[in-house]
């Protein structure tokens, strides 16, 4: 048991490597192909959750389809949260917000800080910088 995360991950690097996608080269979950109008389309995963993004839906839905021939998938739909963090988009303006709220809420209650007035920075006006200057 202790080897079926390793041995899933290895089935899922073979068959998206195969398909042409290419690893990248800072995060071992993160894999990225250019498709025909040149764009490119990533594919995200974290243990059993993954995320498509890309430019063209058409190439997202090409995508699903060829990973559900070869896994047994559920389509969630656009995705609103993913690893704590909250995801807003303004389709109008083609903008994509990321936000943990949630997670900074359970921080601020875990350490007893939730009734906390917030700041706009964590410094005393009062206080003044200098430079350290070692010789």
């Amino acid at each position: 048991m202790k080897q079926s995360p390793r041995q899933w991950y290895i089935r899922l690097d073979n068959f998206i490597t195969s398909q042409g996608f290419k690893r990248s080269l800072y995060d071992c979950c993160v894999y990225h192909n250019k498709v025909e109008d040149g764009s490119i389309i990533y594919l995200l995963f974290y243990v059993d959750d993954m995320l498509i993004a890309a430019k063209n839906m058409c190439d997202i839905q090409n995508l699903k389809i060829l990973l559900n021939g070869e896994f047994d998938m559920k389509d969630l739909g656009a995705t609103k949260k993913i690893l704590g963090m909250e995801i807003y988009r303004d389709r109008t303006q083609k903008r994509l917000f990321l936000s943990q709220k949630d997670y900074i809420q359970k921080i601020l209650v875990r350490f007893g800080m939730a009734d906390s007035k917030p700041i706009s920075t964590p410094l005393s006006e009062k206080e003044k910088l200098s430079a350290m200057i070692k010789v």
